[in-house]
């Protein structure tokens, strides 16, 4: 299915995943503006949110801010640290929630991760609500599943020029 400029479109980054994943692969951080643009080309951007997990340093509240600036909403929770010294922070239910009430609106989201624990969220968007789902990252660090779920994958990895910064 082609792209058409009437679709309205939701865009959901999981910061962590994409973050990560730059760094690992490339030693690079990801330039959130430039997938955004991407992610919504001509259509019509309802909303973009940004799911992000604040550390006790506080140190990604610039990162927070300059993300608000270039269109996002941004929402963020603390890092859970557990006894023994165990931190987890993600928003797989949180996104995953997001997207079912947001897909009432929208005719595309676009879900920014490679995360294969999407598989069931895209497969119920898809069957349920006739929402496209397209999705967006670095392939190396993608469910191979997750991309044949998808009705469409944009491999950042085939632009690193355009999708990352820095040396």
């Amino acid at each position: 299915m082609a792209k058409f400029k009437e679709q309205r479109v939701g865009v959901l980054v999981d910061i962590q995943n994409l973050y990560y994943s730059a760094k690992a692969l490339y030693g690079k951080k990801v330039n959130f503006q430039r997938v955004l643009e991407d992610a919504v080309g001509d259509r019509k951007l309802i909303r973009a949110i940004a799911y992000g997990i604040k550390t006790i340093e506080r140190q990604e509240d610039k990162f927070f801010e300059a993300l608000e600036k270039q269109g996002f909403e941004v929402k963020s929770k603390d890092l859970q640290v557990f006894a023994g010294g165990v931190k987890k922070g993600d928003w797989d239910v949180g996104i995953t929630v997001d997207a079912i009430k947001l897909s009432k609106s929208l005719d595309v989201i676009v879900l920014v991760s490679g995360d294969g624990d999407y598989i069931p969220l895209v497969q119920y968007l898809q069957s349920t609500t006739g929402c496209r789902v397209e999705g967006m990252a670095f392939l190396e660090s993608t469910s191979g599943k997750l991309v044949e779920e998808l009705d469409e994958f944009t491999n950042l990895s085939d632009n690193k020029r355009k999708y990352l910064i820095g040396r």
